[in-house]
This record gives structure tokens, C-alpha cells and sequence, in this order.
């Protein structure tokens, strides 16, 4: 059967306009991964030196995290004298965290119970208990790390995050952890709303970076203490809801040298319970919109569509149009380029797996499904940028969502 002429001639076109949409994506895309074969190693665990006693004081906000702060601080405990003190923020937990942070100091004079004030107006809770921690934090001090709750802090963490930093120069350096997934649903969407920070940013330990794409993770975040003096602490960013990437942003704009690493080997985290959570929580902060300006999200939008959401529209499409032998030059760019976008999506998928702890998965399969979750994860960074929370981790923001839309 002879192809239709004027149908070969509608599909050519729509395949131009295709190319056109996708193909500076591509350039930029492939530009990021090729930064991956020469990225910093991950970081592996040291043990301190005698220059490194007291450097350190350790940030740990906590709101109701009851069930999670144990291993945290199990962990932090682990950490030897280059730890000088280990500041729990509480913001008024009524599920018993105080009571646990107290048995715990009682075996570790470095832990220390603080209370912060309540909230101001213009603040978003989390930055408002990194500041009250560095408000009490001791001035002998070198370096200030803020660490989550939920996170699981591995020996040699510390050591080796201020050894890289004064070695290497950093005034500010931050870790990219290994995620623990249980459930099939997270272990299905998880990887994919990573994915769009990889394709976004490159990854962890990639080089220098222009000070409006720095990267940042706020669940291990060291920071020069007189950094943080001369930036007024974590005021600059109390009113983000992405304050890691927001204050480290700021800090490399102000000439400070700012890195995001691999810390794989150092630092293990347990984020949300389920997929429903993971949607919500995580992604309500995954556009980076805080730290970022109009241009830069939207143009993240399109990018990101068009690498990682379309291919799995297109490529469908496309295949039935070639079988129909609506057959043009054009049309087969486009059905390689987005066959090859899937398979540049599956591979990175084997590259991504060690940034994972697998061993209380309880369906590890669906992690190899998570590519067909791009879809969805790109819909999710849709939602997150035309959207500002009215509620964060049990807290909630009336008017205060109003106030920073104007």
C-alpha cells in the first residue's frame, strides 16, 4: 500500500516541530552526563586527625520524629572527637522526641536538647530551628553541619566531610545520600523524581557550577561557621521551602566555593513511608522554585518534558506511524532520538542503583519499572512549580503562601 501523501507531509511536519522542542534539550542533556565519567569519586569514611578535635557542631531539627531520630543520633554517636557538640532543635513535639533526646543525652554529654522560639511570621520552620541550633552553637567551632532526622549517619561521616572540605577548599559542601526503599510503590517513583534532579543538575560531584545551578542537599549540609556569621546565619533563606538549595545558591553567588558530593558511603536516608507520602512530601519541594527565578523553572519545565516526560508519549506514536509506512527522513530522526532518550532513561537507571539500599526492599523489581514513572514525575515538578505549600512536615502556612506570591 502506497503512503498517503499529504498524511506523510502532516507527520513530517509535526515530526519538525518535535525536533525542534527536543533537540537543544538533547544538547544540554547529553552536555550534563558527560560530566559523569569525571565526577569526584564518593566519598569514602575517614578517621579524624587530633587537627580536626572540636571542629564541629551538629544541627539536628525535629519536629514529632519520634520513630526516626533514634538511628540519627545512634549514628552521630558513632562519630568520634571531632564532634563537639550535637544540638537537637525541637519545634515543640508532642509524640515523646523530647523524652528520647533526653535518654540519649544522658549517655552522651555532645547531645544537647534546645527548644526553639515559635515561629515568626516570615519563617518556614525548618531554617527557623537551623537557626536557632547555630544561635547556640559554640564559637570555637570551625564548621557548622546541619543533619535530618531521618537520616542514618555512617562512621567516619563527619571526619570525611570536613577533611574533603578543608582539603579541597569548600566553605560549603553538602551529600548526596543512599535512599532506603521498602515498599513497591517508592521503589516504582522514587528513582523517577530523583531522575529529574540528575537530568536537571548532573550529578553529584560533577565540577564547578554557575552559582544559579548549584545543587544542594539539606540533610547532611557543612558549613564554615564564619560563613554563616557573615550570611546572618540561615536568614537568607527563611522563607524557602528548599532552603538547602537556596542558601547554598546564595553563598556561591557571595564568591563561596560550594560543593555537592557523593556520599553514598557516608550517609543513608529513609525519607517517606510509601509512594502517596514520597508524591507529597518530596515532591512539593523538587522544583527548586525558591532558589531558582522564573526563567530557570520554567526552562526547567521544558527541558525536562522534553528529555525525560515526552519520549514515553512520542515513541509510541511514532513506531505506529513508521509501521503505517508514513515513512519521511524527518520522522525517523525523531523516532531514533526519542528510542534513544528511553535507552539513555534504562541506562541510567543501572548507574543510579548504587544510590540505593535494597536490602529491606520488599519488591525490588519495581525499582527496574521506574523509568515508566517519568511520566508522572515530570506531571509532579508541573504541579510543585505553579503551586506554593500551605502545609509543611504537620506545620501549616495560611497567608503565608499569599504573601510570597505577590
Amino acid at each position: 500500500m502506497q503512503p498517503d501523501f499529504d498524511g506523510v507531509i502532516a507527520l513530517s511536519a509535526g515530526a519538525l516541530l518535535v525536533l525542534a522542542y527536543q533537540l537543544p534539550a538533547v544538547a544540554l542533556l547529553l552536555a550534563r552526563l558527560m560530566q559523569g565519567p569525571t565526577r569526584q569519586p564518593p566519598l569514602q569514611p575517614q578517621r579524624p586527625t587530633l587537627d580536626l578535635l572540636g571542629t564541629v557542631s551538629v544541627i539536628v531539627p525535629t519536629l514529632n520524629e519520634v520513630g526516626r531520630v533514634g538511628p540519627c543520633l545512634a549514628g552521630l554517636g558513632q562519630q568520634t572527637y571531632e564532634v563537639r557538640e550535637i544540638l537537637v532543635v525541637d519545634s515543640h513535639s508532642d509524640d515523646g522526641t523530647p523524652d528520647l533526646v533526653k535518654s540519649v543525652a544522658a549517655k552522651d554529654p555532645r547531645v544537647r536538647l534546645l527548644r526553639d522560639a515559635a515561629l515568626p511570621p516570615d519563617w518556614v520552620g525548618r531554617p527557623w530551628a537551623l537557626q536557632t541550633g547555630f544561635l547556640h552553637s559554640d564559637a570555637a567551632s570551625r564548621w557548622i553541619l546541619g543533619i535530618d532526622a531521618d537520616t542514618y549517619p555512617q562512621p567516619g561521616l563527619v571526619a570525611a566531610l570536613v577533611r574533603t572540605a578543608e582539603t579541597q577548599g569548600y566553605d560549603l559542601v553538602s551529600l548526596a545520600p543512599r535512599f532506603i526503599l521498602k515498599h513497591a510503590g517508592e521503589l516504582w517513583l522514587q528513582p523517577a523524581l530523583l531522575m529529574t534532579l540528575i537530568y536537571r543538575f548532573g550529578p553529584a560531584g560533577n565540577g564547578l557550577t554557575p552559582p544559579e545551578r548549584v545543587m544542594a542537599n539539606g540533610q547532611c549540609f557543612l558549613c564554615r561557621q564564619s560563613l554563616l556569621v557573615e550570611m546572618g546565619g540561615y536568614s537568607s533563606a527563611r522563607r524557602s521551602f528548599c532552603d538547602d538549595v537556596t542558601l547554598a545558591r546564595q553563598a556561591a553567588a557571595h564568591g563561596a566555593k560550594v560543593g555537592f558530593l557523593d556520599g553514598a558511603h557516608l550517609l543513608k536516608v529513609r525519607m517517606y513511608e510509601g509512594a502517596a507520602e514520597t508524591w507529597r512530601e518530596w515532591g512539593r519541594s523538587l522544583d527548586l522554585k525558591d532558589a531558582a527565578s522564573a526563567a530557570q523553572k520554567w526552562g526547567d519545565l521544558w527541558f525536562l518534558s522534553a528529555v525525560q516526560g515526552l519520549p514515553w508519549l512520542l515513541l509510541p506514536l511514532l513506531m505506529a506511524s513508521w509501521c503505517l509506512d508514513l515513512r519521511s527522513p524527518v520522522l525517523a530522526i525523531a523516532l531514533g532520538l526519542n528510542l534513544s532518550l528511553i535507552l539513555i532513561r534504562i541506562a541510567l537507571n543501572f548507574a543510579i542503583a548504587a544510590s540505593y539500599d535494597f536490602s529491606q526492599a520488599q519488591a525490588k523489581w519495581a525499582f527496574w519499572l521506574s523509568p515508566l514513572a517519568d511520566l508522572l514525575a515530570v506531571y509532579r515538578i508541573y504541579l510543585s512549580s505553579t503551586q506554593t505549600p500551605t502545609q509543611w512536615r504537620g506545620r501549616r502556612y495560611q497567608g503565608f503562601a499569599a504573601s510570597r506570591d505577590r
